[in-house]
């Protein structure tokens, strides 16, 4: 059974392929890989169907430190000002409460709906 390579860009939430498809990436390789909107991504969908991500080619990258809020049932961080969503998933690893402080990572000079949170700071 022939395996099928795709290259795509991660969005925040899927990898959208070279061919125009949206592939949903696990939430959890997601949130413990810190992958940021425009990661690139290589996509093995093996002849059984099973489905294996691996990121390529990691966009640069900036650090902020903002405010962990939720509307709506997303979770989002407030950082300089911008609202970034964050996944449920990354909250839950680091064991995130609302009203946190946490830094998250974004894409460096680009606009961004999404960030990587990628530590809790400790309450003063």
């Amino acid at each position: 059974e022939a395996s099928k390579i795709i290259e795509g860009v991660y969005t925040g939430d899927d990898m959208l392929g070279v061919d125009g498809n949206k592939y949903p990436v696990p939430v959890n390789y997601s949130s413990k890989s810190k992958m940021v909107q425009g990661d690139k991504l290589k996509l093995t969908i093996e002849g059984s169907g099973r489905m294996l991500y691996k990121q390529i080619s990691p966009i640069e990258r900036e650090t902020k430190i903002g405010l962990l809020t939720k509307e709506k049932e997303k979770f989002q961080v407030i950082a300089d000002g911008k609202t970034y969503d964050v996944l449920t998933a990354a909250v839950t690893h680091f064991k995130a409460e609302i009203g946190d402080n946490v830094t998250v990572i974004v894409p460096a000079g680009k606009e961004a709906t999404f960030a990587a949170i990628d530590s809790v700071l400790p309450k003063s």
